[in-house]
């Protein structure tokens, strides 16, 4: 199974310099959020697959306009392909905005899942905008990650962690790939090709 994921940057080969072919053979995609809603519709329609995602700090305007042919995971969990997919959106509050959250209220929003994720046995792969909390975040407020995440992360032990918020452009060492326990964190900043 080949997924695509991508957040916060619009990747040019998919998009500026498009080619015929180019988004063929995914089984879906996962946005990470902070992408524009014509960006996602482009994706969804040349990509002619499904296409989840959550909200990232910078996507106010996606609750009242979500992007047609779209499917918003952020506070819930699907199965796509035998896949479970657990979406939570949304930065560390910075300052205001629709998808900024303390840090208990992230706890909230993830523990109103957990009937769910009874129901669906866990997840194989939970999708965030923000990072987990020392996994490859930064120690600023508004690039900070939810404590949450991690818990998730080694409660549930999902196969793949991705996030995007982290973008690979803040410094020449941040990981697109890392290990943590027995799950495997992706960054999606841009784009990355996952293999399931």
């Amino acid at each position: 199974m080949r997924i695509l994921a991508v957040s916060d940057s619009e990747a040019k080969s998919l998009y500026d310099y498009y080619r015929p072919g180019v988004l063929s053979g995914y089984d879906f995609i996962i946005s990470c959020g902070d992408l524009s809603r014509q960006y996602l519709e482009f994706l969804v329609t040349m990509g002619n697959c499904p296409l989840y995602y959550v909200r990232g700090n910078h996507d106010d305007k996606l609750i009242d306009n979500p992007p047609e042919g779209c499917v918003c995971i952020d506070g819930d969990i699907v199965r796509e392909k035998g896949v479970r997919i657990m979406g939570l959106g949304g930065s560390f509050k910075y300052r205001d905005g629709r998808n900024m959250y303390t840090e208990e209220q992230m706890y909230k929003r993830a523990r109103k899942l957990r009937r769910k994720l009874k129901k669906m046995g866990g997840i194989d792969i939970l999708v965030t905008h923000a990072p987990a909390r020392h996994i490859n975040d930064f120690e600023s407020l508004s690039h900070r990650g939810f404590e949450c995440f991690r818990e998730l992360i080694e409660s549930l032990e999902p196969k793949y962690f991705i996030h995007g918020h982290i973008h690979m452009n803040y410094g020449m060492d941040i990981p697109q790939r890392t290990q943590y326990k027995k799950t495997t964190v992706i960054n999606a900043y841009e784009k990355c090709v996952i293999e399931f």
